[in-house]
């Protein structure tokens, strides 16, 4: 894979806990949505035996100038030292990399179910339909305990307004232990959810992103209602 040196732009809060991150674009690098990238952190202020290399999805679409990535903030040195790092602090990049892209046949609906920090390949996929005026329907069911979890919630609810063809569904598993209101659907995402707001179960390209549970439990559950597994994709987070 092709490797660069970028630069920190600035960092900034998303939602409880999650931060995005806004690095340079070098000159010629060419993605596709949906794909990632093994960022390194040069001269970390401090480091573990999990190192200082980690595999992000680009978040932010091909058509955007700078590169977004966003991340939960657990509590192992590259994450604390993401935290703190001043704009101008440089990586190492090396990609893109992954083939989690958008279908090319526009008559099949996608079909985005994302778990937390699984929104991340989705915003970018998400962020370029609208850009390019995609004629792909596409469905995002996104779960997340509380809204205060639930990163880029806000950019989401207002996307439909760009692209008509966008629809959001999301998803609150634990509202007993938010602060906020919230009139959308409760629990996780389950075949009633997705027949209540698909027209259909078959057609539809199925692609899911979370926490390694959470897309073994969508995997199952989507089989079992009668799609077929060619018609899934998914790539999982651990450690995230």
């Amino acid at each position: 894979m092709p490797e660069y040196t970028i630069k920190l732009l600035e960092t900034h809060e998303v939602a409880e806990g999650t931060m995005a991150f806004h690095m340079e674009r070098p000159v010629g690098f060419d993605f596709k949505p949906g794909q990632s990238a093994d960022l390194t952190m040069l001269d970390p202020p401090e480091n573990d035996e999990a190192g200082n290399i980690r595999t992000f999805s680009i978040a932010s679409a091909p058509s955007e100038s700078s590169l977004m990535f966003a991340t939960r903030l657990r509590d192992t040195a590259f994450k604390r030292s993401l935290r703190t790092l001043p704009a101008s602090a440089l990586f190492k990049m090396e990609g893109p990399s992954g083939g989690f892209n958008l279908h090319k046949n526009p008559t099949k609906p996608g079909v985005f179910l994302a778990g937390g920090i699984g929104i991340t390949p989705f915003m970018s996929m998400i962020g370029e339909a609208g850009h390019v005026k995609d004629p792909h329907q596409l469905y995002l069911f996104y779960s997340n305990r509380r809204p205060e979890d639930a990163a880029f919630l806000q950019e989401l609810a207002a996307m439909p307004q760009r692209n008509p063809n966008f629809h959001l569904i999301a998803t609150m598993a634990e509202m007993e232990k938010s602060k906020q209101n919230w009139e959308g659907e409760r629990g996780f995402i389950n075949a009633a959810m997705l027949q209540r707001h698909l027209p259909s179960l078959s057609g539809p390209i199925f692609y899911v992103a979370g926490p390694p549970g959470m897309v073994a439990a969508m995997r199952d559950m989507l089989t079992k209602a009668g799609v077929d597994e060619d018609d899934i994709r998914s790539e999982d987070f651990p450690g995230y």
